[in-house]
């Protein structure tokens, strides 16, 4: 079963999400047959490297709300965030342009690694303030994950994988994602949202069920003996005690 998950790394609900689907997923009772895949999806693909700004005026911007209101909204997201054992620091986090982490996580999967580059893009942008739209916050990144420092450096720098980003984004247009983070299981069911772990869990058992293989009441029927024709021939029944 395979479950694709489309987010962006300045997303807070995102690396909330994340945390609430592996929750679920740790429940599941064939979670050793589920794919998880990373999608990129950019909330603001014209947002520049360097924001003058914090989120808190982000917001207020945004929506027409008071600074004071919109720190309100995001103490509650460090509450919720705090539920499940993630900690943010919204006043100290750095708004960027999230294409180039994007990138890397392209050029991760090569390896295997763009699950764990994506928990460490996470980790460094809402835990601990770090700029993940500067270069050399992301070389550090990939460092981190076991990838060449040096060859990093090189795909930042030619703009490698931009268009797998792009593909991936309309991909999910394609889908009718319009926001995240977005959870497709089996391209038949979609989550939106960071729901609780029992919504994944009840989506992950609905999908299992449907596209689980046929189960047989009667194994040793799969043969001649049984009164199955198999391998181009149909060999008598044995035994019909009619003189053949």
């Amino acid at each position: 079963m395979k479950v694709e998950i489309w987010s962006d790394f300045a997303c807070p609900f995102c690396y909330l999400g994340k945390r609430r689907f592996e929750a679920g997923l740790e429940r599941f009772e064939h979670k050793d047959r589920v794919e998880v895949t990373f999608r990129s999806f950019e909330l603001d693909p014209d947002a520049p490297v360097s924001v003058p700004y914090d989120v808190h005026d982000m917001l207020a911007s945004k929506y027409g709300m008071s600074r004071e209101r919109a720190k309100a909204w995001n103490d509650d997201v460090v509450r919720q965030a705090a539920e499940v054992g993630l900690e943010y620091r919204m006043d100290t986090l750095k708004l960027t342009n999230t294409l180039d982490a994007h990138r890397l996580t392209h050029y991760a999967a090569q390896f295997g690694k763009r699950a764990e580059v994506s928990e460490l893009l996470f980790k460094a942008h809402f835990t601990d303030s770090r700029h993940i739209g500067e270069r050399e916050t992301l070389i550090e990144i990939a460092a981190q994950a076991g990838l060449d420092r040096e060859e990093t450096a090189r795909v930042l720098d030619g703009g490698q994988f931009a268009d797998e980003v792009r593909r991936e984004e309309q991909e999910g247009a394609a889908l009718g994602i319009r926001g995240v983070p977005f959870y497709v299981i089996d391209r038949k069911y979609g989550v939106s949202g960071a729901q609780s772990p029992d919504v994944f869990l009840d989506v992950l058992r609905k999908a299992w069920e449907e596209s689980k293989p046929l189960t047989m009441v009667n194994p040793g029927a799969g043969s001649a003996d049984g009164g199955v024709c198999a391998d181009g021939t149909c060999a008598p029944e044995r035994n019909r005690g009619d003189g053949q």
